[in-house]
């Protein structure tokens, strides 16, 4: 014999438990009622609602945002999970390529870009001929406003700061909005002209800080991980040309004595590898992760899935690396499954 459903239950709005979902997703009622199309006031008179049905203050506010209760941190998972089977059942949204006329807008840079839009023009045109990419160039290392202003899908490239940040928050248990994958690895390199003084030997750590230095910064700034990774070590260097392309450095170090540092499976399709030289950097630096990064309000989005499954894909033939299989989600429908 089934229990009895208690009257709390079923006179409870489920809208309600979307609203709290939000609320808990983004700690704040101004980015929940945004994200919802809703009024504050609206969202705030939800929240009420469902203090009142479950008997428990649910939030409260802290600083600038909202800190949950024990009881909302503990009921949380399961009303999120209780929504996604809801919304998969109730509004399949299955995302057909060859039939699709979508179009995403990706942020990276040049040496991104060079690697990687070759590959996902070519499967375009094999699965999702009416599918549209626009890219834009990747001008921060902290690309969370582009992508929660939806100024852009996904950002693809090197974010270790980002990173660091977003998992020592999940760590906390702070809620966080953004995902996250891997892409490849590589490294960095001290790229120079053939003809450079230093090219035939080993650079030391002190010819290479007492060289002229070009740096790629994507904000402009005169100051990058390299520079962080000499003042760790007590030691600097001399910048003096920054520029925002990973292609106009090639261009200019070839033409001069500068050094800059570069990925190394960037160079060769610079198309000036044969007049450069790579030098491993003197110095520990970090190697280079390049991840692509989403708001969390498009992952359950069945196109973005399917683009990031492209990426993934695109990635592994580009690098041979130990990246985690590509997973088709289940409502993808692949281009041969497609009735004709």
């Amino acid at each position: 014999m089934s229990s009895a459903i208690p009257h709390s239950f079923r006179t409870l709005d489920l809208n309600l438990l979307r609203v709290f979902d939000e609320v808990m997703a983004e700690r704040s009622l101004t980015r929940a009622a945004h994200n919802l199309a809703l009024t504050q006031p609206a969202v705030s008179n939800a929240l009420r609602r469902l203090r009142e049905a479950l008997g428990d203050e649910l939030v409260r506010r802290h600083g600038h945002g909202i800190e949950p209760t024990p009881r909302a941190l503990a009921l949380w998972p399961s009303v999120r999970e209780a929504l996604r089977q809801l919304q998969a059942a109730i509004v399949p949204s299955a995302f057909v390529p060859q039939q699709a006329n979508s179009t995403f807008v990706l942020a990276m840079a040049d040496a991104t870009a060079a690697e990687l839009m070759g590959g996902l023009a070519r499967e375009l045109e094999l699965q999702a001929p009416g599918v549209s990419l626009r890219v834009l160039p990747l001008t921060t290392r902290d690309p969370r406003k582009l992508l929660s202003e939806d100024s852009a899908d996904i950002a693809l490239g090197y974010f270790p700061a980002v990173l660091a940040d977003l998992t020592a928050r999940a760590q906390s248990g702070e809620a966080i909005p953004f995902e996250h994958q891997r892409l490849y690895s590589g490294e960095y390199v001290c790229v120079m002209r053939k003809g450079h003084p230093l090219a035939k030997r080993p650079i030391s750590l002190q010819a290479y800080c007492a060289a002229r230095h070009l740096l790629v910064s994507f904000s402009g700034r005169a100051y990058g991980f390299v520079d962080e990774a000499l003042a760790a070590i007590g030691q600097q260097r001399r910048i003096v040309l920054t520029v925002n392309q990973f292609f106009t450095a090639g261009r200019v170090v070839v033409n001069s004595d500068l050094l800059t540092v570069l990925p190394r499976h960037f160079v060769p399709t610079t198309g000036m590898a044969h007049e450069l030289v790579l030098h491993d950097l003197p110095f520990e630096v970090p190697p280079v992760q390049v991840h692509a990064l989403w708001h969390r309000k498009r992952h359950q989005d069945s196109p973005h899935q399917w683009l990031r499954t492209q990426l993934q894909q695109v990635a592994r033939q580009a690098f041979d690396c130990d990246m985690p299989t590509a997973h088709v989600p289940d409502n993808v429908i692949p281009a041969n499954d497609i009735p004709t």
